[in-house]
């Protein structure tokens, strides 16, 4: 029986993603991912951050590669491996990365050039036209998938 390794963490992408083939030509796309996690301290509010390195591959490679962008939000589903070897020095070295088995990308909120909107103004915008839309299918008899509908919430 296999042991329990799964990890599933949210954050935004530290660098562009790096994509390469292997020799046998399998795609594999790598990416750094910073996670924030906030407590409380005696003064006040802190802030924590950690960097992981994530690999994906084949057609998960390609579509990372494709909609990776630095500091896009994306949540990862995978497990942990950890890469052992002896350094130049002679003292043993070790890494852990995560093999992503899954990955969302958060929906991406540009700024509106021409009337001038920043992302959150995008954001309620599309929020208000999900409202409308939802009330209209409503009205209609529609079913309404509000994933489908409402990006900006779900990822």
């Amino acid at each position: 029986m296999n042991n329990l390794n799964s990890i599933l963490i949210e954050g935004n992408l530290v660098r562009e993603p790096l994509f390469r083939s292997t020799p046998k030509g399998t795609p594999v796309c790598t990416f750094s991912l910073a996670s924030n996690r906030f407590f409380r301290q005696d003064s006040g509010l802190e802030k924590e951050v950690s960097f992981f390195e994530v690999e994906t591959w084949a057609k998960l490679a390609e579509a990372c590669n494709n909609l990776g962008k630095k500091g896009r939000g994306v949540r990862v589903v995978g497990r942990l491996k950890q890469d052992r070897w002896t350094g130049n020095d002679g003292k043993p070295r070790s890494r852990i990365t995560i093999v992503a088995e899954h990955v969302e990308f958060r929906p991406e909120f540009r700024k509106d050039y021409a009337s001038g909107n920043t992302a959150a103004e995008a954001a309620a915008e599309q929020a208000q036209d999900y409202q409308e839309n939802a009330a209209f299918a409503e009205d209609e008899g529609i079913p309404v998938m509000s994933d489908v509908l409402e990006p900006a919430v779900m990822f």
